[in-house]
C-alpha cells in the first residue's frame, strides 16, 4: 500500500523515472509507502519531496485503486498494490529533480511529461490512472486486473 501525488500543468504530468520494483524502467507517480506512525497526508508530502525536491501541497484525496498483477518478488507469484492518490500542487518548481539520495530511494530523477507521451507500454498503471483523471476529470476508484505484467529491462521513454 502506497499514497502518491497527481501533481500536473495543463497538459503534462510530473512523472519519476523508476529504478525498482515492479515498475522499473517505466514512468510512475511519486508516491510510496508509509513510515512508522506516518499518516498518510504526512507520507505522500515527504515522499513528493524525496523522489522530486518539491515542497507540494494537498489540494484533495482522489481516491484509492487496487492492482493486480503476476510479479515474482520472494515467495510471492502475484502482487496487489494499493495506491491511495492525492492531487498536489507545488509553487517552487526552482528545486525540481533535487532528489534525496539513500538506501532504497529507487527514482533516477523526474520530470514533467506530455501527457500524450504517456503509455501503457512506458508507464505504470498508477501513471494511467492520472492520465485518465486528467483527460476526463473523473477519478475511477475501480480495481484493475492485469493477466501480464513485464518488468522492462531497459527503459520505454
Amino acid at each position: 500500500m502506497g499514497v502518491y501525488g497527481v501533481i500536473h500543468n495543463q497538459k503534462e504530468l510530473l512523472v519519476i523515472n523508476k529504478n525498482g520494483g515492479p515498475y522499473t524502467n517505466r514512468y510512475d507517480l511519486c508516491g510510496g509507502s508509509l513510515e512508522e506512525g506516518e499518516l498518510l497526508e504526512e507520507a505522500v508530502i515527504r515522499e513528493v519531496k524525496e523522489e522530486t525536491g518539491l515542497d507540494a501541497t494537498i489540494k484533495r484525496q482522489l481516491g484509492s485503486v487496487s492492482y493486480r498483477y503476476p510479479w515474482k518478488y520472494e515467495h510471492y507469484t502475484d502482487n496487489v498494490h494499493i495506491a491511495i492518490f492525492y492531487e498536489m500542487t507545488a509553487s517552487d518548481l526552482s528545486v525540481l529533480g533535487k532528489i534525496s539520495e539513500f538506501d532504497g530511494q529507487d527514482s533516477v530523477g523526474c520530470a514533467f511529461v506530455p501527457i500524450d507521451k504517456l503509455t501503457s507500454s512506458n508507464s505504470s498503471p498508477l501513471v494511467m490512472s492520472a492520465k485518465q483523471y486528467l483527460e476526463s476529470h473523473s477519478f475511477s476508484t475501480e480495481s484493475q486486473n492485469f493477466e501480464e505484467w513485464e518488468v522492462l529491462a531497459v527503459a520505454q521513454y
